[in-house]
């Protein structure tokens, strides 16, 4: 198939990572094409992709952050003429469908207006304008939806369910090593946001007298120094945001990992890539967590830091055999591709039929309605 994958061009699809949505995006278009489809990635500028086309000089995080301009007209301004570029370059380039990855909602109204096959895939829980969108199409033949767990996919109980499939993150196993003996350190690793929890998991480490390495960027830079700097020194240490590479040796060295969400994780990423190296994971249990993880790792009440630290004094005795296992069985890059594929089939059957008739609209008139 020729497939365009659209990214969210907040950041850069490129390493070192600044969260899933970036991970997920690139490792969805490495697989498409090892697995033999032309696959073009419509993102922001500084992308390590061969795939990779540009949409807008620099992700927007670069010249209009988030923090500071979220909710602005110039933000969106600066969001639908890139996404409008991406989208005349789709529809002449004779895609066979369109994997949308971003969270910019206009595009389901063009692909519905244009009679263009769409997989969308959900990476956050349904919010206001993002559910009253999907709701409007989701009876549309030509568009299919996925959810990466079973418990994202409860979030969409209002949405007609003939449309969406749960198709979960894959893992490539390859990437992630294991070693003979884990170490003794514990490891939390991540965007650092008030959302991720590290706070807790500091107060944790501290109440068990634990070994901490904390690896990731800093995104909250107020809630790092208030929650993370003043316990900085001994057993709990920053390293800093690291490469692929690094990130990936660093967790398979840990004793386990501190998963910490105090939000309901439409999946939960960073667990399933320290499973990868088999390293049992301790998390609080929300959103997906306790789908990802079964038997491998410890599930604590959300926000419990007392159980929390109870955990971490369990780490070392937790059997990281099954982990690897695991993710190979249930998370593998193929199963992922095998439902991606699957709900591309469906899309391009769906448009067949409603437009046997009359052609679609051509792209510069949609644009132009939905102005």
């Amino acid at each position: 198939m020729k497939i365009a994958v659209v990214g969210h061009i907040r950041h850069p699809i490129a390493e070192p990572f600044m969260g899933g949505m970036e991970s997920h995006c690139h490792q969805l278009v490495t697989a498409l094409a090892q697995r033999g489809h032309e696959v073009v990635l419509f993102a922001a500028a500084g992308c390590d992709l061969p795939q990779a086309r540009a949409i807008c000089a620099q992700p927007y995080e670069h010249v209009l952050p988030w923090s500071e301009w979220c909710g602005t007209d110039r933000l969106a301004a600066y969001q639908h003429a890139a996404f409008e570029f991406a989208w005349h370059e789709i529809v002449g380039g004779e895609f066979d469908i369109v994997h949308n990855n971003s969270l910019f909602t206009p595009l389901m109204d063009w692909a519905a207006a244009d009679g263009h096959p769409m997989v969308t895939s959900q990476h956050v829980p349904p919010f206001g304008a993002m559910r009253d969108t999907v709701s409007g199409h989701a009876r549309c033949d030509w568009q299919h939806f996925t959810v990466t767990s079973h418990h994202q996919l409860s979030l969409w109980d209002d949405c007609n369910s003939a449309q969406f499939s749960v198709v979960h993150n894959g893992i490539d196993t390859r990437q992630w090593p294991t070693v003979p003996v884990r170490g003794e350190r514990l490891v939390w690793f991540g965007r650092i946001t008030q959302t991720k929890g590290l706070r807790e998991a500091v107060q944790a480490a501290r109440l068990a007298g634990a070994a901490l390495d904390i690896v990731g960027t800093i995104e909250d830079e107020a809630y790092f120094d208030e929650a993370v700097q003043p316990w900085l020194g001994g057993r709990i240490r920053y390293l800093g945001h690291m490469s692929g590479a690094q990130l990936r040796r660093q967790i398979a060295g840990a004793v386990a990992a501190v998963v910490t969400p105090l939000w309901d994780e439409p999946f939960g990423l960073v667990a399933a890539e320290a499973m990868s190296c088999g390293v049992p994971v301790m998390a609080f249990d929300r959103g997906a967590m306790r789908e990802v993880l079964g038997p491998c790792g410890l599930l604590v009440p959300p926000g419990d830091v007392p159980a929390l630290a109870a955990a971490m004094g369990q780490a070392a005795g937790l059997d990281g055999s099954a982990c690897r296992q695991r993710i190979e069985q249930k998370f593998s890059v193929d199963r992922m591709l095998d439902g991606y594929e699957a709900c591309y089939r469906a899309a391009i059957a769906g448009v067949q039929p409603a437009f046997s008739s009359s052609p679609p609209s051509s792209n510069s008139s949609t644009v132009a309605e939905l102005a």
